[in-house]
């Protein structure tokens, strides 16, 4: 028995699909294959999703690899509804040992760049083998902190997306494609 998937119509706040669920299922795969060529024959791998936007594009990415990994999470703040502060606030740590590992940060998406540098520089004291990073989304326009990206699924322009996991105001999270909102008031 095949579950047909119905895709959820725009609401009135949205304004347009921006990334389809099926272009997002292609990239994911495209990936995954590339981070399993990266890794092959390395020590072991840890995953690291941050909470709570890239949970269904980690979940979707580890799925999808062959190489094997241990994936974990971690939580941030860095907004206040849609400001980013400038602060990064940790709310929830990762439990697994980083020490000798190969660690790959998985991030929705990559804004202003306060999150990743705050999250590469505090892993790196850890003292892993590496730290990589895959990020669904890059606004490059939205750049204020340089930061480099390992593994980037889609660049798009400064515009506010939800859907696969990113929100407004915890809306919209688990619409399966990305879709860009109209300006908030």
């Amino acid at each position: 028995m095949t579950a047909s998937l119905t895709i959820p119509a725009l609401t009135e706040d949205l304004k347009g699909v921006l990334i389809d669920a099926d272009t997002i299922r292609k990239r994911v795969a495209d990936l995954a294959r590339q981070i399993d060529k990266d890794y092959e024959g390395k020590g072991e791998l840890l995953i690291v999703g941050v909470l709570k936007g890239a949970f269904i594009f980690t979940a979707d990415l580890t799925r999808a690899l062959t190489k094997e990994h241990v994936v974990d999470f971690i939580a941030l703040s860095s907004y206040t509804g849609d400001k980013t502060t400038g602060n990064v606030r940790l709310l929830m740590d990762t439990r697994q040992n980083m020490e000798n590992k190969h660690v790959l940060i998985v991030e929705d998406i990559l804004d202003s760049g306060y999150t990743l540098d705050y999250l590469i520089r505090t892993f790196k004291t850890r003292k892993p083998l590496s730290v990589k990073t895959a990020v669904l989304l890059d606004k490059p326009d939205r750049h204020i902190v340089p930061v480099e990206i390992d593994y980037c699924g889609f660049t798009i322009p400064d515009v506010w997306v939800v859907g696969y996991g990113l929100d407004y105001n915890e809306k919209h999270r688990t619409l399966p494609y990305i879709a860009e909102m109209y300006p908030q008031k």
